[in-house]
């Protein structure tokens, strides 16, 4: 994901609107079997939740800051604090990554892991937002 479809505003929203899509369907499973206390689909959907976000986001998170918004300071420096923010909120997805990770480890599906994902979800949706008002609308 580091070539062109990144600097493209359409290409790169249809990644990140195809990986919020995902990432929901997904997380509606998880909390309808969640709700319905089946516990091993509840860890098997978790699990194939947070492997959706470590690959469909993280590593695309991974390939922006390595190319993307290398090539975006290069171009205006003047936009390093909103590297530094959108950065930060990729930091955040990490660390919700590896807390869920842990918890999922540790105790199961509990509410404490949906609510990081739901935050997950939440953070992605704001974050995808000003990246393309910031780096790529009318870019």
């Amino acid at each position: 994901m580091s070539g062109p479809s990144l600097n493209k505003l359409a290409a790169h929203r249809s990644i990140h609107d195809g990986a919020v899509t995902e990432g929901r369907d997904l997380m509606e499973v998880l909390e309808r079997v969640y709700g319905e206390k089946h516990k091993k689909h509840a860890i098997i959907a978790a699990r194939a939740l947070l492997d959706h976000w470590e690959t469909r986001t993280i590593s695309h998170a991974d390939s922006e800051e390595e190319g993307l918004y290398k090539r975006k300071l290069e171009e205006n420096p003047d936009i390093s604090h909103t590297l530094s923010m959108l950065k930060r909120d990729h930091d955040l997805l990490r660390i919700l990554v590896k807390e869920i990770k842990e918890r999922l480890d540790e105790q199961g599906v509990n509410d404490d892991v949906i609510d990081r994902f739901k935050a997950i979800y939440v953070l992605v949706q704001i974050h995808n937002r000003d990246e393309e008002a910031y780096l790529l609308d009318h870019h």
